[in-house]
């Protein structure tokens, strides 16, 4: 990203990536909002860090979820029938994927998550 606001992407990317698995209520975008505050800081003591700050939004909120017993987000991209999560790869990278936890499959670019359909569609 060459231009504009590098937390505005970040929030949209995960924002996303949260409608895809029919979070993105109140309570969750407030989260999200709380990690890209606290982003904003970091990016300000760091700026080359820019390139990394979609990943690590996506980091923080899945970390947020976590701390709430919430499991975001769920694979839905492998063959392994126990629920599990996907984590970001690169940790620490620009392009950042969903990674299946237990195959090391990758699932979908952050943003790109396929929608989850409710039970019974």
């Amino acid at each position: 990203m060459s231009s504009g606001d590098p937390l505005l992407q970040a929030r949209a990317l995960v924002l996303l990536d949260l409608a895809a698995q029919g979070l993105a209520d109140p309570h969750t975008v407030s989260r999200v909002e709380e990690c890209v505050t606290e982003r904003r800081w970091w990016l300000s003591q760091w700026p080359q860090g820019w390139e990394y700050v979609d990943g690590l939004v996506a980091q923080d909120v899945q970390d947020r979820l976590f701390d709430e017993a919430r499991r975001w987000p769920v694979c839905t991209g492998c063959p392994d029938p126990t629920e599990h999560s996907m984590t970001i790869q690169p940790e620490l990278g620009p392009d950042p994927r969903w990674v299946c936890s237990q195959t090391g499959y990758v699932i979908a670019h952050l943003g790109a998550l396929p929608k989850v359909r409710a039970s019974g569609t």
